[in-house]
């Protein structure tokens, strides 16, 4: 990778060197344009690297506009349409990349993240593009159709720029708010960011019940107003996190109750209406473990305050503690914020931008991809497909 470009004219900059700025720049290099790629960052797509622990839940077999939320939910149909899930898969297999399916659809590396970095790097490469990290931004200028990128490194200018700087999500490996300030430099809006796809947190009684349930997950549905989904749920010393959450996460504000199914497939007060008649001996607690893990059970009786034998226990409390499992009512306090998020809700207001060419509308040239733009997909890869998607569709139209 070249760190001191001799030129500093070019057709195309691309600032961030994530999944979106690598698959743009290698759009852009492959179509002749001269291309440079710049990231403050010492280490290239660092959030490639850590996603899917490890391995890059590089796309998900099942991405759509179903799967993306956006102020406006019909933007980002363009760009999936043009760069599909399975245009990016073709990649990996002519890459000999292999991969598996997880569960709902979701692809990962076999052996290693490093290999999606690795392959976008090598595109890059063979398209002529200039990648230069350890390049801090210190200002961005319009003047006479070119767009002027002054940096501790030099200064370069292209009549296209694109910023792909990403969103707040886990600061530690070096997310910054670089993108809304370009955007909003250049009179574009923002819809305000707020971390998503993160574990919940609680105060007080529930917060100690969590802790005490630290390590403990189930199979679960978690529904906020008309959304729900079924995945895993865990018990943190912070709170509740797991797959289901973070997803409801997305979904939820501040205040909002959330609704838990811990065991969706049975009727709880059903079970234990029965087994009252039937072995009316039986503790509840001896019942509830056959449905659930024990530590959950018996903090559930000790919440509802529903314990020994079935046949002591009236209907009303056998509904009382049947609620707390199949429609457990919670108000979550916050989430753990942008240190845990997966990705950043909010950003660059699409209104701005053309859902055909992911171009400003008032700035020829200018464009923004990936989770800079106010669209977030859902958990399983299908950031990564909007990142790959947005990125393709730029870079055929710098």
């Amino acid at each position: 990778m070249s760190q001191h470009p001799t030129d500093h004219s070019y057709d195309v900059i691309v600032i961030g060197a994530g999944a979106a700025g690598l698959m743009c720049a290698a759009q852009a290099g492959q179509r002749g344009k001269r291309t440079l790629l710049i990231d403050h960052s010492a280490k290239i797509a660092e959030k490639i690297r850590i996603s899917g622990g490890g391995r890059c839940n590089f796309t998900n077999l099942g991405a759509g506009p179903q799967a993306y939320l956006s102020q406006n939910p019909h933007f980002f149909k363009s760009a999936l349409r043009q760069y599909t899930q399975h245009d990016f898969i073709a990649m990996v297999d002519a890459h000999n990349i292999a991969y598996h399916e997880k569960t709902l659809g979701q692809l990962f590396c076999d052996k290693s993240a490093q290999q999606i970095i690795d392959m976008m790097v090598t595109l890059c490469e063979d398209a002529g593009v200039t990648i230069q990290m350890k390049t801090q931004v210190e200002r961005v200028l319009y003047e006479d159709d070119l767009y002027f990128v002054r940096t501790n490194l030099g200064a370069y200018h292209a009549p296209s720029l694109v910023i792909a700087t990403g969103g707040l999500s886990i600061p530690k490996i070096g997310a910054t708010p670089f993108g809304y300030k370009i955007a909003e430099q250049f009179g574009l809006s923002i819809i305000p960011p707020r971390a998503g796809l993160v574990p919940l947190t609680f105060q007080d009684d529930m917060l100690a019940f969590c802790k005490t349930l630290s390590g403990v997950s189930v199979d679960a549905i978690v529904a906020c107003g008309k959304t729900s989904f079924r995945e895993g749920l865990l018990f943190t010393h912070r709170g509740l996190s797991g797959p289901s959450i973070l997803q409801i996460s997305s979904y939820w504000r501040d205040g909002q109750a959330i609704t838990i199914n811990l065991a969706p497939d049975t009727d709880v007060f059903a079970v234990l209406k029965a087994r009252k008649d039937k072995t009316p001996k039986q503790e509840i607690q001896t019942v509830l473990t056959e449905m659930l893990p024990k530590k959950l059970a018996h903090g559930l009786c000790d919440i509802a305050g529903a314990k020994g034998r079935l046949a002591d226990l009236p209907h009303k409390m056998l509904q009382k503690i049947a609620a707390h499992i199949n429609a457990w009512n919670i108000v979550p306090s916050g989430t753990e914020g942008y240190r845990t998020a997966e990705v950043t809700l909010g950003g660059v207001d699409t209104q701005c931008l053309s859902s055909k060419t992911m171009e400003t509308k008032t700035h020829k040239g200018l464009y923004f991809i990936g989770e800079v733009v106010d669209v977030t997909g859902h958990l399983g890869g299908y950031n990564f497909q909007w990142a790959w998607s947005s990125g393709y569709v730029a870079g055929q139209n710098v």
